[in-house]
């Protein structure tokens, strides 16, 4: 039985003759990432900005305006309300109440119930979450300095275990990837969780488990091709990596679209950011961190061939004297 494969052998695609385009490329996702995250923000879930969270779901698509109007009308302050996953599941958001007694929230929660549910009967509610302002800012500052430490730690592993130009590379790639990921969340309005922090550091984690082994495969190369040319054999190292780089790629994605398809909507963010990372992160190993490599420099180490000159025993005499 012949085994499958999906990319042939002897495959031959050059991949350092397209980078100029891939670095343009990069460079626009990056810029225009940032801007979103920047101009948009990011929708931000109960995790980071604190405060209630109710999730009701109707028997019929509701009017977005009508629930907010109804909810407003209990003056618990301004209500952002969207859908979340099917039409008719409604995310409902509240500032937390300014009372300190512990029984406020759960009268503010027993209120909103009680309106929704005398307009729309049948209607249920599947949580109610409360977080307070001061985890919700411990929470952003953990998650940053984890995804930042996370990056810099990796491009620092890859300095020291191969040469300078792999850490930088590394770093490069890793943030392109990391603020493209951002940038779809800013753009889909997609909320912004712990969950989604999570997803983050695991897209950091595949997407340098994928650059490991190309790089790997170039400092080998590099050894035992000490005389080719540095685009020729990083063109080389990265189509005798391709077929796993594909293979592995592509078994994860079904996964993840068997878990959008069946895990529901409250991993459906999750998911969804895994599916763009893996994607994101083998675009960027292929085309952006192996052929970054070139532009900062790196290249083979020459043969250390010996020094011409006298043999026998008074050559030796000369080297002792």
């Amino acid at each position: 039985m012949r085994l499958l494969k999906l990319i042939p052998d002897h495959t031959n695609i050059g991949f350092v003759r397209l980078r100029k385009w891939a670095f343009a490329l990069t460079a626009l996702l990056t810029l225009a990432a940032s801007v979103l995250v920047g101009v948009r923000g990011l929708n931000l879930g109960v995790d980071f900005v604190g405060g209630v969270l109710i999730e009701a779901r109707f028997q019929q698509p509701p009017s977005l305006d009508v629930v907010r109007h109804d909810v407003d009308r209990l003056h618990f302050g301004d209500a952002a309300v969207t859908t979340f996953g099917a039409a008719n599941v409604i995310s409902i958001r509240l500032p937390l109440p300014q009372s300190t007694d512990e029984g406020a929230t759960n009268r503010m929660v027993k209120s909103v119930q009680a309106a929704l549910e005398a307009k729309n009967p049948g209607m249920t509610f599947n949580r109610a979450e409360t977080v307070s302002g001061k985890v919700s800012g411990e929470l952003i500052r953990n998650g940053l300095l984890a995804v930042f430490l996370a990056v810099l730690g990796i491009a620092v592993f890859s300095w020291l275990r191969y040469e300078w130009q792999f850490g930088v590379s590394t770093f490069v790639a890793i943030m392109h990837d990391v603020l493209v990921t951002m940038g779809f969340f800013a753009l889909t309005r997609l909320e912004f969780d712990l969950n989604i922090v999570a997803a983050v550091l695991t897209i950091i984690g595949y997407s340098i488990n994928d650059k490991i082994v190309i790089d790997d495969r170039i400092r080998e190369n590099m050894r035992k091709y000490r005389q080719m040319d540095m685009r020729a054999l990083i063109d080389l190292s990265v189509n005798e990596t391709l077929p796993r780089t594909v293979m592995t790629s592509l078994t994860i994605l079904l996964a993840l679209a068997s878990l959008l398809i069946f895990g529901g909507p409250v991993l459906r963010g999750f998911t969804a950011a895994m599916m763009l990372g893996v994607v994101v992160g083998t675009y960027s190993s292929i085309y952006v961190s192996s052929s970054l490599l070139i532009s900062l420099g790196l290249a083979p180490h020459p043969t250390i061939e010996p020094k011409k000159g006298k043999s026998g025993p008074s050559a030796s005499a000369e080297r002792v004297g």
